[in-house]
């Protein structure tokens, strides 16, 4: 697989496309006046205590309190999940586990005041607050420094045995006297040296945020996780990273020096990009940005999936469209199946969908190819950071799974909500809204007198049918209240809006 990265940094935003085999499969944006908070370590002030949910919200000094659930309290493995920002999911933890401990209700940790240093681990998502979590940690370019847990871990992305081993040595060699690590799978083919390095800076990073967090009242923001930019280098670029392309000449000589203190040999794979088209227009990448924000997206083959969001899930839907296959409606089927497990997961990855999502594949009768199916998902979802989780394909043909959300999805951070539709996507037509406002005349006539006449103020497109198309109900209904209605187009009102007065 060739990965390829385009960078577009401009004073407003940051825009970054992660390119694999010519295909857009992630595309990350970091507006300055929207920049995330997720990484960032704050020192908090609870603000109430709920033990109904065993959680707290935290006063963190943003707008909305954050969320803090008790299970994020808890110094055991499967609660450090949303440490890892959705990069490491999948680790082995090694060496001695510490015993198992009863989770102490909230109540018993927490009380109303009380100052606490937090980290965010989910930025705020619509009307939700950031989700929060007390155990930090802090990413470096080869390991995940953990200062409030004694855990080490080796990612399992990291697939060789002998290379697992040589780095499972490394890490039980570095055991620190406080707080653990988790060995991400840039630290393939590193040396001790180089690994330790980075441990070092992260465990004096750590202590200039406790001499800060010490003499800092709350809430305040204790430290600001890298920009986009930077994070992507740190997190995407690999010795496997064809290229890295980037539009700004500060930035780029900022990724040089970046790459010149971890990876010197591979420098000469940042490229300065100077021509006069616009970077991400060069390579084909805004005609794909485009399409991700479509609901309908063809496969090659001719068939086609369409993408649903709904508050509580996603839905996906797979049809053979305009393929018709060679030989039979079996292999048909079959064959679009399996182009649309693989770009459904690109889209899952583009999107940055999240949440419970529901894939209806077509239905197929041999229970092959349905197991056909589900390991080709199995296997495109390897290529994904988020944490999922899949079921196997129902009886119904449906496929349930769910995936990590962890920033605003593609849509919500490209597009609002239509001021005609209110996000439903449908408006209503021509004649029902013509209709409606027929009705809203025969209501305010009890409160006119007789002989006045009423102004109807409307959007051009309803006052052209009510003229063209109504004229006739018009008559009828000034002959019926014994008022004169006249019907006049205004532009500044939508589709869906209309004024009704009195002359």
């Amino acid at each position: 697989m060739q990965q390829d990265v385009f960078i577009n940094a401009t004073p407003q935003e940051s825009r970054i496309a992660i390119v694999e085999d010519g295909l857009l499969a992630e595309f990350l944006v970091e507006r300055k006046r929207e920049r995330g908070i997720v990484g960032n370590i704050y020192k908090g002030k609870v603000a109430r205590v709920l033990p109904g949910m065993q959680a707290a919200f935290v006063d963190i000094g943003l707008d909305r309190a954050a969320f803090l659930h008790v299970s994020d309290l808890s110094a055991s493995p499967e609660g450090m999940s949303t440490l890892l920002r959705g990069s490491e999911e999948e680790i082995v933890f090694e060496g001695p586990k510490p015993p198992s401990r009863r989770r102490l209700p909230i109540e018993r940790q927490l009380s109303r005041g009380q100052e606490i240093l937090v980290q965010v681990a989910k930025d705020p998502l619509g009307m939700k607050g950031a989700r929060l979590t007390s155990h930090v940690s802090l990413p470096g370019r080869y390991l995940v420094f953990m200062p409030t847990t004694g855990h080490i871990g080796v990612s399992r992305r990291i697939e060789d045995d002998k290379e697992r081993k040589r780095l499972k040595d490394i890490a039980l060699s570095l055991g620190t006297e406080e707080g653990g690590f988790i060995l991400r799978t840039a630290c393939e083919g590193r040396s001790k040296r180089e690994i330790q390095r980075d441990l070092k800076f992260l465990t004096k990073l750590w202590k200039r945020v406790q001499k800060k967090a010490e003499s800092t009242g709350a809430p305040a923001l204790i430290h600001q996780d890298l920009d986009l930019i930077a994070r992507a280098i740190r997190d995407f670029f690999t010795t496997e990273t064809h290229q890295v392309v980037i539009d700004n000449v500060k930035e780029y000589r900022r990724i040089l020096d970046f790459v010149g203190q971890f990876m010197p040999r591979h420098k000469s794979k940042i490229t300065f990009y100077s021509q006069a088209e616009p970077v991400m227009d060069h390579y084909g990448i805004e005609e794909q940005i485009a399409k991700a924000l479509e609901r309908k997206i063809w496969l090659r083959s001719g068939g086609y999936i369409t993408i649903d969001r709904t508050e509580a899930l996603t839905a996906i839907d797979v049809n053979t469209g305009r393929f018709v296959g060679k030989r039979d409606q079996e292999e048909t089927v079959l064959k679009t199946n399996l182009e649309a497990a693989r770009e459904i997961v690109r889209q899952l990855r583009l999107r940055n969908v999240g949440g419970i999502i529901i894939i209806d594949f077509i239905d197929m009768e041999k229970e092959a190819n349905r197991k056909k199916v589900y390991e080709a998902l199995r296997d495109a979802i390897k290529r994904d950071k988020a944490r999922t989780n899949i079921l196997k394909i129902s009886e119904l043909g449906l496929v349930e799974m769910t995936r990590q959300r962890t920033r605003e999805s593609l849509e919500n951070m490209l597009l609002s909500p239509c001021p005609y539709c209110d996000g439903w996507g449908r408006i209503k037509s021509n004649v029902t809204i013509a209709y409606e406002i027929l009705r809203a005349i025969k209501r305010e006539k009890s409160r006119l007198e007789d002989g006045k006449r009423i102004l109807v103020r409307v959007h051009p497109d309803i006052a052209n049918f009510l003229y063209d198309d109504e004229s006739r109900s018009l008559d009828n209904l000034e002959r019926e209240i014994n008022h004169k209605i006249i019907i006049k187009a205004a532009e500044e009102l939508s589709h869906q809006k209309y004024e009704i007065s009195a002359i």
